[in-house]
């Protein structure tokens, strides 16, 4: 963490020294005898007629600037010039670790009177530097200069290996680590390398357990920034992430980036062992360990063992019964998002999988896949204890229980046992007394569809089993 804050510091303190700069010169244009405005007045003036008339270039990178003295600043950028024993002194505390000011806020310290009053900032909210283009504020004004470049586009930083121009001198360094391969940065935990100071000091939280951002709305914690982002997108309902080809909306980039595959079919990643390709390589990765019989996640409650820690996370949700996914359309709830997404569809009717071989359309990709083995004949799925084939692997699950007697479904007002969780389902309503399906001719109704079908044949005349003496038939 300490990482962090040396780097939090080399930040703070540029900023510093580049708010003093602005200030002086703002101070230098108050002429003497005039009515001196409030300092924050003055500055938004001075600020805003700053940046609309940039007369002085320079001659190295191209930049425009406000006045001589900023470009004559600027320039020792370029010369490796450094002047200044106050700079010096300031930087001298980071290795001394002297802080001396203290936010009576959160108790962070700091090591300069401008670095907590850039810090209380966080706390009182106040953002003093507006974009001129834009109603975005911003509490620093470097976070103002580096926002306006969105809009004027300038990029003045060059690769010195590829054409990449960028407009952070930060972003350059990084994206030049590319090229080097240079990886400086390394965790004295589990020996991991990274590239930047910053991304060695979020992997650091793995180890300390560290998450220090909050969701104001439910309370959940998270290690990084980004990842607070997006969780705070469950509950604005945003989603800017849109798909070229259909017009479907993503809360994540990472989910569009899944869902584009679904067009383009591509599956970059194989298997080295059965030859099963995959779009994603953290698919392959866990897809491999079916191979290898790996399972390092194991649920305390009942011990079963697991391939990845998500697939640990939403099993124990049976354990504690948590349904954090809400349908939009009906109270219904899930423990897994995907579960919340396939029944959304039965609301609105979207079916985005379409059969390659004939017009039919399904809601889900794994039914397509299903589907689509009707017409191939394929039955990739074998039982081991005897030959029979199947073209879906819940089929086979389902079969070879018949061969092991497992019967994991247990019913929750008796001690029936099923194995296969519909049956559980269907025996389950006898005692709940539900009668979901009902008779279209008579509105008769009943708790089992296969009991509904015996009865229609009363209606059909239908009588297929008749006794071998009488001859009398029955339905």
């Amino acid at each position: 963490m300490q990482l962090m804050e040396e780097s939090d510091e080399s930040e703070e303190l540029s900023e510093v020294e580049e708010e003093s700069e602005e200030l002086s010169e703002e101070e230098h244009h108050v002429k003497s005898g005039e009515k001196h405005l409030s300092r924050s007045k003055t500055k938004k003036t001075f600020l805003k007629k700053r940046r609309a008339n940039k007369s002085f270039t320079c001659t190295q990178c191209g930049k425009s600037l406000t006045s001589k003295r900023i470009l004559e600043n600027h320039m020792r950028i370029h010369t490796g010039e450094k002047p200044f024993t106050y700079s010096l002194q300031l930087h001298q505390k980071i290795h001394t670790g002297v802080r001396e000011y203290m936010c009576f806020e959160c108790e962070k310290t700091f090591m300069t009177a401008k670095c907590l009053k850039l810090h209380q900032r966080i706390h009182t909210g106040e953002k003093p530097y507006k974009c001129s283009h834009c109603d975005k504020r911003f509490s620093r004004s470097s976070s103002l200069k580096l926002h306006e470049k969105i809009h004027s586009g300038e990029k003045p930083y060059k690769c010195s290996h590829c054409d990449k121009r960028f407009s952070l001198s930060s972003s350059l360094k990084s994206h030049e680590k590319i090229h080097s391969g240079e990886k400086l940065h390394t965790c004295d935990q589990c020996g991991q390398s990274f590239k930047h100071k910053q991304s060695l000091g979020i992997h650091m939280r793995v180890h300390t357990g560290e998450k220090p951002f909050t969701c104001d709305q439910c309370g959940k914690i998270f290690g990084q920034s980004g990842h607070l982002k997006s969780h705070m997108r469950v509950h604005t309902g945003e989603k800017p992430f849109t798909c070229d080809h259909c017009g479907k909306t993503f809360a994540r980039a990472s989910h569009l980036k899944s869902h584009l595959t679904v067009h383009t079919k591509e599956k970059p990643y194989s298997c080295s062992v059965c030859g099963k390709s995959f779009s994603w390589l953290q698919t392959l990765h866990a897809h491999e360990k079916t191979h290898t019989g790996v399972r390092e996640y194991m649920c305390f409650e009942c011990e079963k063992n697991f391939t990845t820690a998500q697939q640990l996370k939403q099993h124990q949700r049976i354990h504690t019964g948590e349904k954090p996914y809400k349908c939009s359309y009906c109270d219904k709830r899930f423990s897994q998002s995907i579960h919340l997404k396939r029944h959304e569809r039965i609301h609105t009717g979207e079916k985005p999988y379409k059969c390659s071989h004939c017009d039919k359309r399904i809601s889900r990709s794994s039914s397509l896949k299903s589907h689509e083995r009707i017409h191939t004949g394929e039955k990739p799925y074998k039982c081991s204890h005897c030959d029979k084939r199947f073209n879906q692997s819940t089929h086979l699950k389902s079969h070879e229980r018949i061969h092991s007697g497992e019967k994991p479904y247990k019913c929750s007002h008796c001690d029936k046992r099923f194995s296969v969780s519909a049956n559980l389902k269907s025996h389950e309503r006898i005692h709940s007394r539900e009668k979901l399906h009902t008779c279209d001719q008579c509105g008769k109704s009943f708790s089992i569809k296969s009991l509904l079908k015996l009865h229609l044949k009363i209606h059909t005349v239908e009588k297929p089993h008749h006794h071998s003496k009488c001859k009398k038939r029955f339905t």
